[in-house]
C-alpha cells in the first residue's frame, strides 16, 4: 500500500494535466474527423447522374421507349467468358436482327475507375463479338443495338463474373 501512495499520490494534478488531457481528447477527434472528411471527398462520389432533375424528367419517355423496344418480342443473350464477349438479338421467330453496331457498356456498381465501353464486331454467325477480359467481381451491363444510327434495343442487366473471367 506504501508504494501506491509513492507513486499515485507523489504528484498533484495541476492545470497543466488538464490542459494535456483536452489538447490529447479533441487532438483525437479532430484527426479522427479530418481523416474521415479526406476519404470522403477523395473516394467515390456517390453521384449516378450528373442532374438528378433532368434524369427524373426523362424517367417516364425511357420506360415507354423500353416498353415499345420489348414490344417486338425480341431476346437477347449476353455470354461473357474468359476469352470474349458474345451478344445476340433475336427476333420472335428466332431469326437474328440485323443492326448496324452494337456497343457493350461496361460500369461498376461502385466506382467509375474500371468502367469502359466496347464496340462489339458482327461475325459471320450474326452474333456480335469481341475479345476481352473483364475483371472478377458485379458488373452493370448495357448493350445498346442500333441501326441508321437511331437506337433499336437496348438491354440493361448486372452480371457477375468469376474469378475464371465467366459471367453466371
Amino acid at each position: 500500500m506504501h508504494m501506491y501512495r509513492q507513486i499515485f499520490q507523489s504528484e498533484t494534478f495541476t492545470g497543466w494535466h488538464m490542459w494535456g488531457v483536452l489538447v490529447l481528447f479533441f487532438g483525437t477527434i479532430i484527426g479522427v474527423n479530418g481523416t474521415m472528411a479526406y476519404f470522403a471527398t477523395s473516394s467515390w462520389s456517390g453521384l449516378i447522374v450528373k442532374n438528378t432533375y433532368v434524369a427524373s424528367q426523362q424517367f417516364d419517355d425511357d420506360v415507354a421507349a423500353t416498353r415499345q423496344m420489348r414490344s417486338h418480342g425480341w431476346a437477347s443473350s449476353l455470354q461473357v467468358d474468359s476469352k470474349a464477349i458474345t451478344y445476340s438479338l433475336t427476333n420472335a421467330l428466332g431469326s437474328y436482327v440485323p443492326v448496324d453496331t452494337v456497343a457493350v457498356s461496361f460500369t461498376r456498381p461502385v466506382g467509375e475507375e474500371q468502367d469502359q465501353i466496347l464496340p462489339l464486331e458482327r461475325q459471320d454467325s450474326g452474333q456480335y463479338s469481341t475479345h476481352h477480359r473483364l475483371n472478377p467481381g458485379q458488373w452493370v451491363v448495357q448493350v445498346d443495338a442500333e441501326r441508321d444510327g437511331v437506337l433499336i434495343y437496348r438491354d440493361i442487366q448486372r452480371i457477375v463474373i468469376d474469378a475464371e473471367g465467366n459471367s453466371r
